[in-house]
């Protein structure tokens, strides 16, 4: 198993790496997930329950792809990332939606400014994973809500031998072929083996402070939904 310790770079370093992939960012992750992110993203905005009126924070949100559901339901959203080349590209797709440059660990934002806060497949991509779901309970309201789309262990052990040797063995060519920076995407797939389990996140989320926390597990397990709500008092 590849630590995470062995994994870490530093910020300036992984922001570059987003930077460099930021144009066919969106294409890749449709290539590589066997076009299975527009159903996860669905999955995710249903638990995220936001209504018009509400405010919605998209953190690691890139390119803005999983800010457009909220801003298209009229509900005001967020997309909030570190890479400004994610946030150039997705700033020339969707001018109506607000792209805001911040580090997950210090989110530019006041306490309790957002009804619901949400991070889809960036968490893992944090330094210090734990601090962003302590902020994220900064910036959300009281009785608010988290929801957390991460790749995670398949929970069928045959199927998850097969899907770490593709991690490993398959994502490397097809990133090299397609890709103009194939090293982000073998970075990427060490990540996701180094990554806790459902149960693991859930108990990282309930140590920062978020309450009755549970998940979903979606692609028998490739990714966990997990949802999770701020204590009212």
């Amino acid at each position: 198993m590849v630590s995470r310790a062995s994994l870490e770079k530093r910020p300036e370093e992984v922001q570059a790496m987003f930077d460099d992939v930021a144009a066919r960012y969106d294409v890749m992750n449709d290539i590589l997930s066997l076009g299975q992110t527009r159903r996860w993203r669905k999955v995710i905005v249903d638990a995220v329950g936001a209504k018009r009126g509400q405010r919605v924070l998209d953190l690691a949100a890139g390119t803005g792809t999983s800010s457009e559901p909220y801003a298209d339901a009229g509900i005001s959203v967020v997309a909030c990332d570190f890479s400004q080349g994610m946030l150039k590209v997705g700033k020339r797709r969707r001018p109506d939606i607000d792209f805001v440059a911040g580090d997950a660990t210090n989110l530019p934002f006041a306490d309790n400014s957002f009804d619901a806060a949400t991070i889809s497949f960036g968490l893992r991509n944090v330094n210090e994973p734990k601090k962003a779901l302590a902020e994220m309970l900064r910036v959300v309201k009281p009785g608010g809500t988290l929801v957390i789309a991460e790749f995670s262990h398949p929970t069928f052990a045959p199927f998850r031998t097969v899907y770490t040797e593709y991690l490993m063995r398959a994502l490397p060519p097809v990133a090299r072929t397609l890709s103009s920076n194939p090293t982000a995407y073998v970075y990427l797939a060490e990540s996701i083996r180094a990554w806790p389990a459902q149960d693991g996140l859930a108990e990282w989320i309930e140590s920062a402070g978020w309450e009755s926390c549970r998940y979903r597990n979606l692609t028998g397990g490739i990714v966990a939904v997990h949802r999770a709500t701020k204590p009212l008092a």
